[in-house]
């Protein structure tokens, strides 16, 4: 059983920062990519920013320059540091991450999603 567990989320005026961390527990052989994806009411789910095991990253253009992905591989967890928030910002954020679960048994894991609101 592997368990995708978020936090940090909230309410935070515009221009303020929050950051969002998600810890990756249970049958882990090992973690490739980890990524935050985002849903606002109405619309599809989104990546925000991806980061490997090696430590590229890739963020969504709408963040570039605000968000920073980072990743602690021994704790297995993976941050996202948002800045400068924008109320278009708002939404449910998800971690993502492709583990696993032994060395030959891969799969694809989706926490339960922590909401942003961001005031204007």
């Amino acid at each position: 059983q592997v368990q995708l567990v978020e936090s940090g989320g909230g309410l935070v005026q515009a221009g303020g920062s929050l950051r969002l961390s998600c810890a990756a527990s249970g049958s882990i052989f090992s973690i490739n990519g980890m990524g935050w994806y985002r849903q606002a009411p109405g619309k599809q789910r989104e990546l925000v920013a991806a980061i490997s095991r090696g430590g590229v990253t890739n963020y969504a253009d709408s963040v570039k320059g605000r968000f920073t992905i980072s990743r602690d591989n021994a704790k297995n967890t993976v941050y996202l540091q948002m800045n400068s928030l924008k109320p278009e910002d708002t939404g449910v954020y998800y971690c993502n991450a492709e583990l696993f679960i032994s060395l030959t048994r891969r799969g694809n894991y989706w926490g339960q999603g922590t909401q942003v609101t961001v005031s204007s």
